[in-house]
């Protein structure tokens, strides 16, 4: 699965973050303006940039930034060691989003993360594995990550629902304090907001042969970039700091969009950490 966002939306999420013209965002890499357009369209800059003055002048990672111009991607998972996770990707309006479904090997319960646009494969999934819809969480009240909830509500009306939408009932809302028992799996929620005001990531603990914990962290992170927060970015930045990098290195992350990563992969590469 290729990157959310090369090294040319990265540099465009950094300059409206950052409330700098592209010109000056030009400047600083020794580009001319139309050189700029082109690099963050096709995330190929046309020579070396000065990534030291693009860092300082974005609030960005100098040698990160280097690291995605130089072809960097997470490494694979092997979602073998999360023997009942999936992920789930599905398309519209030419754009891929992630959803995942998770349960319990002894119980059969299950909980899904968001939905995508289509219920089709989910449903498909849940009934060849026998399962138990117990939970809907949503990560975050955005068209492409609910598109398929009310047809999985219709299918699955026993399922409760979990979100962070101040429009929500309140037994539908998460709660600081949460520990849902999903069998012998054990989810809490850490709010992150900065993408969208109601952000949430779920974190996912206590898997069979003591696999790293799992965190849904919906669009507030994606591997090697993050969300547009155009507005709320210093917000959306601590919270990543605070609420997903602070958890163990091995933590693996499942964001809505693009590949899978890690905590340690992360720190190590994120040009916004």
């Amino acid at each position: 699965m290729n990157l959310e966002d090369h090294l040319g939306d990265v540099l465009h999420k950094g300059r409206l973050h950052a409330g700098v013209a592209p010109e000056t965002v030009a400047a600083a890499a020794g580009l001319s303006s139309a050189e700029l357009a082109a690099v963050e369209a096709s995330g190929n800059p046309p020579r070396p940039m000065d990534y030291r003055a693009l860092g300082a002048l974005l609030g960005l990672a100098p040698n990160k930034l280097q690291g995605l111009a130089a072809g960097w991607q997470p490494a694979p998972v092997d979602l073998g060691r999360w023997r009942e996770l999936r992920l789930l990707t599905s398309v519209g309006g030419g754009m891929g989003v992630n959803c995942y479904l998770l349960w319990d090997e002894v119980t059969r319960e299950a909980a899904l993360f968001d939905t995508g646009f289509d219920a089709a494969p989910i449903l498909e999934l849940i009934a060849a594995e026998h399962l138990d819809l117990r939970y809907l969480f949503i990560t975050h009240g955005h068209h492409d990550h609910i598109a398929a909830l009310p047809e999985l509500k219709q299918r699955h009306p026993k399922a409760r629902l979990r979100s962070n939408s101040r429009s929500a009932p309140p037994d539908q809302r998460n709660r600081p304090n949460d520990c849902i028992s999903l069998g012998s799996l054990r989810i809490t929620n850490r709010d992150t907001p900065g993408h969208a005001e109601d952000g949430v990531t779920y974190i996912v603990g206590t898997w069979p042969d003591d696999a790293p914990h799992v965190a849904i962290v919906g669009d507030a992170l994606f591997a090697g970039s993050m969300g547009r927060a155009v507005g709320a970015a210093a917000l959306a930045r601590q919270k990543i700091r605070d609420q997903i990098l602070s958890l163990p290195a091995p933590t693996l992350l499942c964001p809505g969009h693009g590949p899978l990563t890690t905590v340690a992969e992360e720190q190590a590469n994120n040009p916004f950490c």
